[in-house]
């Protein structure tokens, strides 16, 4: 009776262990470089059981990264006892935090998003609802259209810093980080809706 249950541990740990792995090749290589041949190569193991736990690269692919979207999303996870620019201002410290240490993952990311359907729709997921997160905390009874365009793009071009950050690394990352405070706030006075700024302290 007991044997299953046994069995089944076994599968969700031979899982955890291709997720793992996954996320190292997934991170440190282009998607369009890795095949499910080269994968299975790479992590030790038949293709057809490579199959059997995952139907296709762009599921294995989209599990492997679940875990730092969720990670994104928690360490982002605004403060609602700040006021709303100061929840912002937290937020994008803890995003700089996490490319700093994702840095080679998070080019990758960037660099495939432009050409893999697969890593475009995740990185627009992730800023669709890193805009909501903006928005929801900067106009509570609801975003201006010119608001909601001005965020969105703002989120591009943070992408874009980020990536020219990485790579010559010649300002710190808290320059960095009011440089980008500076553009969103720009921009949502040139869209001719700035936030409540008597709510920064």
């Amino acid at each position: 009776m007991d044997r299953p249950s046994y069995r089944r541990l076994d599968v969700d740990e031979r899982r955890r262990q291709l997720l793992e792995r996954g996320a190292e090749l997934f991170t440190s290589h282009p998607y369009d470089e890795l095949s499910m041949s080269r994968i299975a190569s790479e992590v030790g193991i038949s293709k057809s059981l490579l199959y059997h736990y995952f139907p296709s690269k762009r599921a294995f692919f989209e599990e492997t990264l679940s875990a730092w979207v969720e990670e994104l999303r928690s360490r982002t996870e605004p403060n609602p006892e700040l006021p709303p620019l100061e929840q912002l201002t937290e937020s994008l410290d803890a995003f700089l935090a996490l490319v700093v240490e994702n840095a080679v993952a998070y080019r990758n990311l960037m660099d495939s998003a432009t050409g893999v359907p697969e890593i475009r729709d995740l990185v627009d997921q992730v800023r669709r609802q890193t805009a909501e997160r903006i928005l929801t905390a900067l106009y509570p009874d609801g975003p201006a259209p010119k608001a909601r365009t001005a965020v969105n793009g703002w989120l591009w071009f943070m992408d874009g810093a980020c990536l020219n950050w990485i790579e010559h690394r010649d300002i710190e990352r808290e320059a960095l980080r009011d440089l980008l405070l500076g553009v969103l706030m720009g921009a949502l006075i040139a869209a001719d809706a700035p936030p409540g700024l008597d709510q920064v302290r």
